[in-house]
């Protein structure tokens, strides 16, 4: 069975840019565009990582991330930050809020999934699920 990453992204050519890359390195994907439907999908599907974006419709990534690290059953779950947020001090702000790693956008294409798979707390092999 693939790894199950769950994307969060509002906007329909990140979300697409995002999948692409990573169901082609052998991953499940599993979308959501705004922060209930993250934590119904991050429930419900257990993945192995979280790409969030901050800028979320009904609630903030902020918010979700906050929401997911209260949970121990989803506590342990690497969330990483795919962000258009780039001024000073974000970055810093992002990881304090319990955010394991920050990527900016516009993402690099040609390094995106290898860092992604930086936050990956088993094998980045994506040949099982959790």
């Amino acid at each position: 069975m693939k790894k199950t990453i769950v994307i969060v992204d509002d906007d329909d050519h990140s979300l697409y840019l995002s999948r692409f890359l990573l169901e082609k390195r052998g991953y499940r994907i599993v979308e959501a565009r705004n922060g209930r439907e993250a934590i119904d999908a991050v429930l419900s599907e257990n993945p192995v990582l979280i790409v969030l974006d901050i800028q979320l419709p009904q609630m903030s990534g902020y918010e979700v991330a906050d929401h997911l690290n209260l949970n121990p059953s989803t506590a342990a779950i690497p969330i990483v930050v795919v962000t258009s947020f780039a001024m000073p001090g974000d970055r810093e702000g992002i990881l304090a809020a319990g955010c394991d790693g920050y990527i900016e956008k516009p993402i690099n294409p040609d390094t995106f999934v290898s860092e992604v798979e930086r936050f990956l707390s088993n094998s980045a092999s994506p040949a099982d699920n959790r």
